[in-house]
């Protein structure tokens, strides 16, 4: 098999799990007694741990080797997935998402690394965009695969002696074990660039990796504003991913119909994302990216907005379409403008500063809207959750300026702006009280 051929089977394999999940990742908590709000706070441990470790497992990534930390990961998948089978306590549903959120950091970023290492040990000049992209699909298509499998699982209710929402998990638990057999057999070329140069020295690295990837972000206004954008997006996350089965399931006022019923929707609302994904392009070749990338942030919360105020399931349902369909959109047109500003040399260390903030903020707005679904009511968690999403829309205009002055020639040059980033990174090696403290204390300057 080729690398590409090898990665996406990896990749489908590691995300129709997900998709069979995400119907009763809350549904299933509930029905087992926990309150929404104690859903919440078991969500909550996924982030934090994924934002304490994403930055030293991307670097024992690097310097261990892909196959290895994915093999570790695999590990806590299984090992997290076995006790959501059975978990039936509050502090059993806050072990399984932690060992999730240590899944997570661990899984996120070494099969496309070590993809993009053996594709170009075969070829130099390969077209790395081709298999990417066909990832992207390949991923969207598992989830929605995985979605409506989990809705029949529950609908027909085949397993005697097992509770109808406790199958999809059951499933999800064995597709996890294939997969990592999967890394195990398909993975036999690991080529990351400095591997396994000891879980010590890249341990060492990471300060200094955090300082760098914060000097940049902080010396740059349009990339302070993208990620501040993180803040909000990440906080209202929380409405449209986990509080619309809870919102279906009280419209209808039947958690197990909606458990069925939110499999082919969400299975819709990926492909839905992936249209979206591929509308973005368009869309943005006639307004700009920043302004494109701005107004779906906007249509977003009006999209979650439409959520909290419906008072059918249909009404309920095309909302949630709708959001999904804006959501595949609004990650290109961000990523895109981030790209702009970022050189490939520093490219992972911002796009995890980027991802820490949205998770940081994630874990924030999990626990403050399902305590307000809690103690007020899902429409009103969603109404708030959606004016948050829409204020981040104003945070594009630096990136705007950017894009304009871009287009009039008016920017410094990408030499230029690569010199501020080496200047940065040295003088961040100076001692406390060197000029390196200049640089933590922020400033004017653009960096690529």
């Amino acid at each position: 098999m080729t690398p590409t051929a090898r990665y996406l089977v990896l990749v489908a394999l590691r995300w129709l799990p997900v998709g069979l999940l995400i119907p009763l990742s809350v549904l299933l908590p509930l029905d087992r007694g926990l309150s929404l709000s104690q859903v919440g706070l078991a969500f909550a441990a996924q982030g934090v741990l994924v934002l304490l470790l994403e930055l030293p497992t991307g670097g024992l990534s690097d310097s261990w080797g892909r196959r290895q930390v994915l093999l570790l990961a695999s590990a806590f998948g299984i090992a997290s997935s076995a006790l959501f089978v059975v978990a039936g306590s509050f502090a059993a549903f806050v072990v399984v998402w932690a060992m999730q959120g240590v899944f997570r950091a661990l899984d996120s970023g070494p099969l496309e690394a070590w993809y993009v290492d053996a594709t170009l040990a075969r070829d130099p000049d390969a077209a790395l965009e081709k298999g990417l992209s066909a990832g992207s699909a390949v991923l969207s298509g598992a989830i929605a695969v995985g979605a409506l499998a989990s809705g029949g699982l529950v609908a027909l209710d085949p397993a005697d002696g097992m509770d109808a929402l406790t199958l999809p998990a059951v499933v999800a638990l064995g597709l996890v074990v294939v997969s990592a057999v999967s890394v195990l057999v398909l993975m036999t070329d690991d080529r990351a660039p400095h591997a396994r140069a000891g879980l010590r020295s890249s341990v060492r690295e990471v300060p200094r990796t955090v300082r760098t990837g914060t000097a940049l972000v902080r010396r740059n206004r349009v990339l302070l504003a993208l990620v501040a954008v993180e803040i909000f997006w990440g906080f209202s996350m929380v409405t449209f991913e986990n509080l619309t089965p809870v919102r279906l399931a009280e419209l209808i006022d039947d958690p197990v119909s909606a458990a069925a019923m939110m499999g082919p929707v969400s299975s819709a609302a990926w492909f839905a994302s992936a249209l979206g994904a591929a509308l973005a392009a368009t869309l943005s070749r006639r307004t700009g990216v920043a302004v494109a990338a701005g107004l779906m942030r906007v249509l977003q919360g009006l999209a979650v907005l439409a959520m909290g105020l419906v008072a059918g399931p249909v009404g309920l349902v095309v909302a949630y379409l709708a959001c999904y369909t804006v959501h595949g959109a609004s990650n290109p047109l961000h990523m895109t403008l981030l790209h702009r500003e970022v050189g490939g040399g520093h490219r992972s260390t911002v796009i995890s500063v980027n991802s820490m903030v949205s998770m940081a903020a994630g874990s924030v707005g999990t626990i403050g809207l399902t305590a307000l679904a809690d103690g007020a009511s899902v429409a009103t968690a969603m109404v708030v959750g959606a004016a948050v999403l829409a204020l981040g829309a104003p945070l594009y205009w630096p990136a705007l300026v950017r894009e304009r002055a871009s287009a009039s020639g008016g920017v410094a040059t990408e030499d230029q702006d690569r010199a501020v980033v080496l200047a940065a990174a040295d003088l961040l090696q100076d001692p406390p009280g060197g000029t390196g403290d200049a640089v933590r204390d922020g400033g004017p300057g653009r960096t690529t």
